[in-house]
């Protein structure tokens, strides 16, 4: 993977415990702990294990470690208390090289589904970001077997999974080193390097537009943004393309790549600008999700847009109240330029509309008043159709990501109005920020064209772990892409169908 500073953990499966395992997960119902093999209750009460999911109770005899790890009540047993537990594990085991996890009995997901939550779980919870450490930490976890017992078409069931997770969890880790690694070194042109890379080796067609062709292709948001960096805008775009016969439907992906905000003339307190390496995770997490779509032989071709540059203070920087001319002709009044991540994602939204998709999704870490109204667990979700709302919430559900729908009213539209242009990026009041930068991407989106906007300015970047989430980056949202996009076409995924509780 490029850049990336340790390897994601390799996920095998077999028919019994390898003898080179030191460490091995025994997964345990807070309903059945009488029932934990090799493991009395009187040794689980005494470590005050209650088999709540994510939860671990240690073992060490001397020569191999067991790790008893809760899955909850046996009765609710499903993809992300599997997911949970195996990231729980992956964590306890960090200083073991070789681990091996017994698949549970008893559970009524589907093999191939539960062998997927179990490697995502894996390698996501395994992920450490070292690149930058002077000191060696450690080897850390190498691989991980999952052990599913004699039957040959179990283990090849179980195979499929593993191979599904480990695409997926992989991805989310090289979204996960793009957000973590500082801005100073991944700047634009860096950034489009390592997405060209990534997506060559996946297979994908990879185009990178720089300053001259970002200027010809009249991207204006993008440039007005970057006039304040000594440091060159980039746009890429991946396109993927199925095998599958009679995929005749687009989908675009839309990712905000700001490499570091600073604010611009508007700028942030020094406190607030802690963190804003994490400004790209959008395009991160676009570019990460089409790099494991040819892996999961996802059925819709996907066209991804990644506009980058960081927000600077410099002597051209573009001031409050200049106006800019967007790609397609609107006019924009920049009041704020501390709301720059809307300017660069317009342009590209524009781009993604000329593609004449089936729907768009963009995502971005764009609001605070977005992680004021939901917290830093939870990411917004806005869209112009209610059924394609419903679908990527459902997606989410699915994925173990959770998102909750927030409302485009269109009354609040005219707040947006500017007396010298067509629209003006921020409203003049305090209230509603989420929902009027929404409004603002709206104008942009194709008319007709399906679209949805996943605000994820808080579960991007986390200040502890949370269940498979690290902390730091989290690569939130890749996972919600490739649940929306495997299932593209299915009815089961169809808005409208009942689906999890996206809070629970």
């Amino acid at each position: 993977m490029p850049g990336s500073s340790v390897a994601p953990l390799a996920v095998k499966v077999a028919k019994a415990t390898p003898s080179g395992a030191t460490a091995v997960a025994v997964p345990a119902t807070s309903d059945r702990l009488n029932r934990v093999p090799g493991i009395r209750r009187a040794a689980l009460d005494r470590a005050g294990f209650t088999g709540a999911v994510g939860t671990t109770a240690t073992f060490d005899d001397g020569g191999r470690t067991t790790v008893v790890v809760g899955l909850g009540p046996s009765t609710e047993v499903g993809p992300d208390a599997l997911r949970r537990g195996a990231a729980a594990f992956a964590r306890v085991a960090a200083r073991h090289r070789r681990l091996a996890v017994e698949y549970p009995a008893g559970t009524t997901v589907a093999l191939a589904e539960g062998a997927r939550a179990l490697a995502e779980g894996l390698v996501l919870g395994a992920y450490r970001f070292t690149e930058h450490k002077s000191t060696d930490p450690g080897p850390g976890p190498e691989s991980a077997t999952l052990v599913v017992g004699d039957d040959n078409a179990a283990v090849r069931e179980a195979r499929e999974g593993v191979a599904a997770g480990t695409a997926v969890g992989t991805a989310v880790c090289f979204a996960r080193d793009l957000v973590n690694t500082p801005g100073g070194h991944l700047t634009a042109p860096v950034f489009a390097e390592r997405a060209a890379a990534a997506a060559l080796d996946a297979g994908l067609e990879v185009e990178v537009l720089d300053e001259e062709a970002i200027a010809a292709e009249g991207l204006g948001g993008l440039l007005a943004v970057n006039q304040g960096s000594s440091i060159p805008p980039r746009l890429v775009k991946l396109t993927y393309t199925p095998d599958t016969e009679g995929a005749v439907d687009t989908v675009c992906l839309v990712g905000k790549g700001i490499t570091f905000d600073t604010g611009g003339l508007s700028l942030k307190p020094a406190d607030a600008m802690i963190g804003m390496k994490n400004d790209m995770g959008g395009a991160a997490a676009v570019i990460a999700a089409m790099t494991a779509l040819p892996a999961l032989d996802v059925p819709v071709r996907v066209v991804g847009f990644a506009p980058m540059t960081d927000n600077a203070v410099g002597g051209l920087a573009q001031r409050p109240g200049d106006v800019y001319t967007a790609r397609g002709g609107t006019t924009v009044e920049v009041l704020n330029t501390d709301a720059e991540g809307r300017l660069i994602l317009a342009d590209a939204l524009v781009l993604a509309s000329e593609e004449e998709p089936a729907a768009i999704v963009d995502l971005a870490t764009l609001t605070g008043a977005c992680l004021v109204a939901l917290g830093d667990r939870i990411a917004g979700l806005m869209a112009n159709d209610d059924g394609f709302r419903e679908q990527v919430a459902g997606a989410a559900a699915r994925a173990g990501e959770r998102v909750w729908p927030l409302p485009l009213p269109d009354d609040y539209r005219t707040r947006l109005d500017s007396q010298v242009a067509d629209i003006r990026n921020i409203t003049q009041d305090r209230f509603g920020g989420t929902l009027t930068a929404g409004l603002f991407l709206r104008d942009f989106v194709g008319e007709g064209i399906p679209w949805a906007h996943l605000d994820i300015a808080g579960p991007a970047f986390l200040a502890e772990p949370d269940g498979e989430q690290s902390k730091g980056a989290t690569g939130f949202g890749v996972r919600t892409l490739l649940a929306l996009l495997e299932g593209w076409g299915d009815d089961a995924a169809t808005p409208g169908d009942e689906e999890p509780d996206p809070l629970s």
